[in-house]
């Protein structure tokens, strides 16, 4: 290993990823800092370059990305599961968005420097991936944790259970791929894992002609999942999306219990679940369309017994059971758990920001306003009251603390008419400007804000009842 000279820089971000880049973009808006990005990968995007190829967004393409630069065309899908609902960008579109705001926006400005293939040892050690050369930086202000809530991927991520040595098992990358890896046509396809991931592979698969008879899925638990018809922009979806945040906010205010809160969101239609006889356990902020739910009802074969602890020559191991599975059939890895969950540490400190989720579903958005309220804003007590760390749910019986964080945050940022004007304006926000542009003639989307504000209130302390009873 050699050593080449060091250098001085603001601001050292490490990761550029979704939440790295769009701290960056923010940053060289907001500020004339200096910013140096250094990553594993070789090019930005972060975990989208490991994802599978036909991952897509849960969510529209309009709230995702940095705040500078649109993400697609905003245009509304025409046909498929997502038809008459706006685009949501493939993995591919998004890898090659972020390649182009770091040419274009980020390195255009002057002010950053990109190091791709780069590891950060700590103690403003750099060390090529390529050459083994170290390089020191000298952070004159902070260092940026943008991989503290890193995403985990079944390409990268080791299975949690035994795979015999004669099984054939795969990540969801490998599927659009079979034809070229010489092996026999599957006699059919064994999901493992319930979360987005799997979803996906599932509807994938039906897409390109396996019959749901073909298709074995193994889930461990079911969950709960939003509506993407509630997560729409633009006033033409007003009532669907502010709607549905005035029902949402009407049932955290009346109901009893967890699950009579997740009924009532399924009864207005925030909810969905595929199962309609299974009481979801899971909740992970996951959205879909009601077309994909439909298409996943389709497949019938869904096996319950837990988690895999095993996949063995004739079958599924599990902790009570043993499921047979038919000779010649391809196992598909998604198990990998996505968003890694980890105690949740202070954003803001002397030398270190540790970016993380601070509205939910929103990593993008929270690094961005987490960039925002660094640029603007000295005191490190205020800046940590303004971005307090959500902890992500995994149990449906997370859910009312999570919305509860998400109500108390916001609040606290309508304290801060600076920052209140920044939300309206940002595009990743979006529903804001929704809200704003309500005329006084239009008595039906005014009602809808009365009554959104008419529960504001109750929401919040029967949340905390919520909360304290899971």
């Amino acid at each position: 290993m050699t050593r080449s000279t060091g250098f001085e820089t603001d601001y050292l971000v490490v990761g550029a990823g979704a939440m790295g880049l769009a701290f960056a973009d923010t940053l060289v808006a907001e500020s004339d800092a200096r910013i140096t990005i250094v990553d594993r990968h070789g090019q930005p995007g972060g975990h989208w370059n490991d994802a599978y190829g036909f991952v897509a967004l849960h969510q529209p393409s309009a709230y995702y990305g940095v705040n500078s630069t649109p993400l697609g065309s905003g245009i509304k899908d025409t046909h498929g599961v997502n038809a008459g609902l706006y685009e949501l960008a493939t993995g591919p579109e998004v890898c090659g968005y972020f390649s182009a705001v770091m040419r274009q926006k980020l390195l255009a400005s002057d002010r950053v420097d990109y190091r791709p293939m780069t590891d950060y040892r700590g103690d403003g050690r750099l060390v090529s991936l390529l050459t083994g050369d170290e390089t020191r930086v000298t952070v004159r202000r902070k260092t940026v944790d943008a991989t503290y809530s890193a995403t985990s991927v079944p390409s990268t991520t080791a299975p949690a259970y035994a795979v015999a040595d004669d099984v054939r098992l795969v990540t969801p990358n490998a599927l659009p791929h079979l034809a070229r890896d010489g092996g026999p046509v599957p006699t059919g396809y064994v999901i493992l894992g319930a979360g987005k991931t799997a979803m996906d592979a599932a509807l994938w698969l039906l897409g390109a002609g396996v019959p749901p008879g073909r298709i074995r899925w193994v889930m461990p638990r079911d969950s709960w999942l939003i509506n993407r018809q509630t997560t729409q922009p633009g006033a033409e979806f007003f009532h669907d999306s502010i709607g549905a945040y005035a029902r949402g906010l009407e049932a955290f205010a009346t109901a009893p219990d967890v699950e009579a809160l997740f009924d009532q969101l399924e009864a207005a239609g925030n909810m969905l679940r595929i199962d309609r006889s299974v009481r979801p356990r899971m909740f992970h902020y996951a959205t879909v369309s009601t077309g994909e739910v439909e298409a996943l009802r389709t497949i019938t074969d869904v096996v319950r017994h837990g988690r895999v602890r095993a996949v063995e020559a004739g079958g599924l191991r599990f902790d009570d059971a043993f499921v047979p599975v038919e000779a010649g059939a391809l196992y598909v890895d998604c198990t990998a758990s996505g968003i890694t969950r980890r105690p949740s540490v202070p954003v803001f400190e002397p030398d270190r920001i540790t970016l993380q989720v601070v509205r939910a579903p929103a990593p993008t958005f929270s690094a961005a306003l987490t960039a925002w309220v660094e640029a603007h804003i000295d005191d490190e007590a205020r800046q940590n009251a303004l971005c307090t760390p959500l902890v992500l749910p995994n149990d449906a019986r997370d859910y009312p603390q999570a919305e509860l964080a998400n109500l108390r945050i916001q609040a606290a940022w309508a304290t801060d008419p600076a920052l209140r004007r920044w939300i309206r304006d940002s595009r990743l926000d979006g529903f804001g400007k929704v809200v704003e542009a309500v005329t006084p003639d239009e008595t039906d989307k005014m009602t809808v804000l009365g009554r959104l504000r008419a529960a504001l209130r109750p929401a919040m302390a029967n949340l905390e009842r919520l909360a304290a009873l899971a």
